[in-house]
C-alpha cells in the first residue's frame, strides 16, 4: 500500500521560503512520477510541480517557475518542493501525489495516490 506523507508547511511573511517534504513507502517508486499540487479555499486542485522518480525530469506550472524546485532525495525515498520568494496567492493546501508510471499530466485524475495535505499559509 502506497503511503505519502507531507509536512513542512506552515506560516510565513511573503517573501520568505518553506521546504515541503513528502515521505513515500510502501513501493519501489524507481518508476513513479510524483506530483505536487494545491488547492486554496473555495478553489479546485492545481498542478504545481511534477517530477518522474528515475529520470529526474521536472515540469513546473508558470506561476511556479523560477521560485519552486521538486527534487527527490532516493536515499531517503523523499520528495521535496523548495517555494522561495513565497506570494500571498501561494496559501494553500499543498498536497504530494503519485502515479505508478511516466506520465506528463497536470490533471488530478491522473495521479491514484495523495497524501492528507500540509497547509501553507503567507503573510502580506
Amino acid at each position: 500500500q502506497v503511503q505519502l506523507v507531507e509536512s513542512g508547511g506552515g506560516l510565513v511573511q511573503a517573501g520568505g521560503s518553506l521546504r515541503l517534504s513528502c515521505a513515500a513507502s510502501g513501493r519501489t517508486f524507481s518508476r513513479y512520477t510524483m506530483g505536487w499540487f494545491r488547492q486554496a479555499p473555495g478553489k479546485e486542485r492545481e498542478f504545481v510541480a511534477r517530477i518522474n522518480w528515475s529520470a529526474g525530469s521536472t515540469y513546473y506550472a508558470d506561476f511556479v517557475k523560477g521560485r519552486f524546485t521538486i527534487s527527490i532525495d532516493n536515499a531517503k525515498n523523499t520528495v521535496y518542493l523548495q517555494m522561495n520568494s513565497l506570494k500571498p496567492e501561494d496559501t494553500a493546501v499543498y498536497y504530494c501525489a503519485a502515479n505508478p508510471g511516466l506520465v506528463f499530466s497536470i490533471e488530478p485524475g491522473r495521479y491514484d495516490y495523495w497524501g492528507q495535505g500540509t497547509q501553507v499559509t503567507v503573510s502580506s
